[in-house]
C-alpha cells in the first residue's frame, strides 16, 4: 500500500485550502497512492481566526466537495477540519472519505464518508485547545483494501493506550494527523513520540503535519500549534523508513503490511500485555473508591 503524507501549510481560507487538498489528491493519485493524509486544521489554520465561524458537520459543502474530489482521484482522503460541537465549541474532526475497497473480509467495494474526534486536547505548553473545542469520546479504525488504518490526531500521540486500544480493534497502520507546536526539542519529541507509540502497538505509524510557517516564510500568531513538518514514516519495529523535512512537500511512502505480523511474532507486546492503564488506574485507587466501584459494577 502506499500512503501520501501531504506535508501543506493551511491558512485561514477554507476555500484555498481546498484548493490544497485537490492539489495533493492529484498528486498523490499520479504518483500511484492509495491514501493520501492531509494534516490537522487544514480546513483552517490554528491561530487564523475562530473555529466556529467556518465548523460544518461531515455532510455539509467543505467534506461534501473533500469527498468528490476524492472520488474524482480515486483516493481515500484523510485530511483535518472542524464540525459542530456543544455550547459553542466545535470538534476537532479527522474526515476519512473516499472509495475504500472491500473489507478484509473480501466483502464488496465501499465508500468511506466519516470522521474520528480528537479525543485528548492539547491544554499543554501555554495553549487551551480545549477553549474552544470539545473532546471525542471514541477510539476509530477504518478498513482501506482488506487492511486496517486507525486514526488519531496530534496530542493523541502522547498517550500510547490509544494506540493499543487501535491495534486491539485490528489496526495494521495507523494515521496521526497534527498541526505540531514548534519550540526548543518539539521536533526530537515529535519523532520519539512516533517511534514509541508505532513500538506500543507494532503497528507501521504515519504521522503527518503540517509544513513549518518559517521554512515556508509565512508570519503566523505566535503561541498557536502551527506546525514544524518532519512528517514522517515509522515501521512496526520502530525504526524511522522515511522522514520528510520542514518545508511543504508530498512524501509517498512505501508499506507492507504483512511485515506487521512479522514484528507481531517477533516481539508479541500485545499478546504479553497484562497491566493496562485502565486496570493499573484502578489499583492506585482508594479502597474505598475500588468497593464503591465494585458494588456499581453488580447493580449495572
Amino acid at each position: 500500500m502506499r500512503i501520501a503524507a501531504a506535508q501543506i501549510l493551511s491558512g485561514r481560507d477554507p476555500a484555498d485550502n481546498l484548493r490544497l487538498v485537490r492539489e495533493s489528491a492529484e498528486e498523490a493519485a499520479t504518483r500511484g497512492a492509495r491514501i493520501v493524509v492531509l494534516p490537522e486544521a487544514t480546513m483552517r489554520a490554528f491561530g487564523a481566526g475562530r473555529l466556529d465561524e467556518v465548523a460544518e458537520p461531515l455532510e455539509g459543502p467543505w467534506a461534501s466537495e473533500v469527498a468528490a474530489i476524492a472520488r474524482e482521484y480515486g483516493v481515500v482522503v484523510v485530511v483535518g477540519m472542524f464540525t459542530p460541537g456543544q455550547g459553542g465549541r466545535v470538534r476537532n474532526t479527522l474526515l476519512v472519505t473516499g472509495p475504500a475497497g472491500g473489507d478484509a473480509a473480501g466483502g464488496p467495494d465501499r465508500d468511506l464518508h466519516l470522521g474520528y474526534d480528537k479525543i485528548h486536547l492539547f491544554d499543554a505548553f501555554g495553549f487551551a485547545e480545549s477553549d474552544t473545542v470539545e473532546p471525542g469520546d471514541s477510539t476509530r479504525v477504518v478498513t482501506v483494501d482488506g487492511v486496517g488504518i486507525g486514526l488519531s490526531v496530534c496530542y493523541d500521540i502522547r498517550f500510547p493506550g490509544q494506540y493499543r486500544a487501535l491495534a486491539a480493534e485490528g489496526a495494521r497502520v495507523t494515521i496521526c494527523a497534527a498541526s505540531w507546536g514548534p519550540g526548543p526539542g518539539k521536533v526530537d519529541q515529535w519523532r520519539l513520540l512516533a517511534r514509541a507509540r508505532a513500538l506500543d502497538a507494532t503497528t507501521f505509524l504515519v504521522a503527518v503535519g503540517q509544513a513549518d510557517p518559517e521554512a515556508e516564510g509565512v508570519e503566523v500568531r505566535r503561541g498557536a500549534p502551527t506546525g514544524v513538518g518532519h512528517s514522517v514514516l515509522v515501521g512496526p519495529d520502530g525504526t524511522v523508513r522515511e522522514e520528510a523535512g520542514p518545508g511543504a512537500e508530498l512524501v509517498v511512502f512505501e508499506i507492507d503490511d504483512d511485515e506487521v505480523a512479522v514484528i507481531r511474532e517477533k516481539i508479541p507486546v500485545l499478546a504479553n500485555g497484562r497491566i493496562t492503564e485502565e486496570s493499573a488506574a484502578e489499583e492506585s485507587a482508594p479502597e474505598e473508591s475500588v468497593a464503591e466501584e465494585s458494588a456499581a459494577e453488580v447493580v449495572r
